[in-house]
């Protein structure tokens, strides 16, 4: 990929993620290419790459739209992950070095301190938790497994209902990161692999209920939205 396309991946990627570029809604190149300052080939072909990592859907007139992901989807990514990350962990146990396993309490101070924080810290929350499930993947050892996990993980939806998260559910994230560590210490597969599982099925169920008040609370506003291209009568 090109510096110019790498441009443009990393603007329209970043827009999705900060909910800059919401769901459903149109991407047109020509405003792209003049937003990222390159032309519209670049944009083509960072398009192109998001489609491929879901971030982006192509209609069948050829229209591009920010996925809007129904909740059977977000349920079959966490699945998906749930599966994957408790393999990660189960693998992690048997390889993990002493200096991650330190990065790992380091990582998850920081998860504490966020939610311990006068006023919840909900992006370093995101930070830390992120920093947390990449030294696992990275102890793994495994590239398969890097690459399956990397178009699951982090997809807009699962960002923005994190982002709503409470200092409950911050905290309660925090302590089964500290069980996971401990298996870890004692080298117990079988232990990460369910403690991981686990995790992150209550994990989406937070999520869901996150997901289901935005929804609830979008309502009366899109209902005063227009209609996209594809959806007019």
């Amino acid at each position: 990929m090109s510096k110019a396309s790498e441009l443009a991946y990393r603007y329209i990627r970043g827009a999705i993620l900060e909910g800059a570029l919401r769901p459903g809604v149109q991407l047109r190149e020509e405003q792209l290419a003049e937003a990222c300052g390159v032309s519209r080939t670049p944009v083509r072909e960072a398009l192109r790459r998001l489609e491929a990592e879901n971030f982006i859907r192509r209609s069948g007139s050829q229209r591009t739209f920010v996925t809007d992901w129904s909740l059977d989807e977000i349920e079959e990514a966490f699945v998906l992950r749930g599966m994957l990350e408790g393999h990660a962990a189960a693998r992690a146990a048997l390889r993990i070095e002493p200096q991650a396993i330190d990065a790992l309490i380091e990582a998850n101070s920081g998860i504490k301190v966020a939610a311990e924080a006068g006023r919840l810290d909900a992006a370093a929350f995101l930070m830390h938790n992120r920093e947390f499930h990449a030294i696992i993947l990275q102890a793994a050892g495994s590239a398969r497994l890097t690459a399956l996990l990397g178009g699951i993980v982090e997809q807009p939806v699962v960002l923005r209902t994190a982002r709503r998260y409470d200092r409950e559910q911050i905290l309660r994230s925090f302590a089964e990161h500290d069980e996971i560590t401990m298996a870890f210490r004692r080298r117990d597969s079988d232990w990460a692999k369910a403690v991981m599982t686990a995790h992150i099925r209550r994990a989406f169920h937070a999520y869901r209920d996150a997901f289901l008040s935005a929804q609830r609370e979008s309502a009366p506003n899109q209902a005063a939205e227009p209609l996209h291209d594809d959806q007019a009568a």
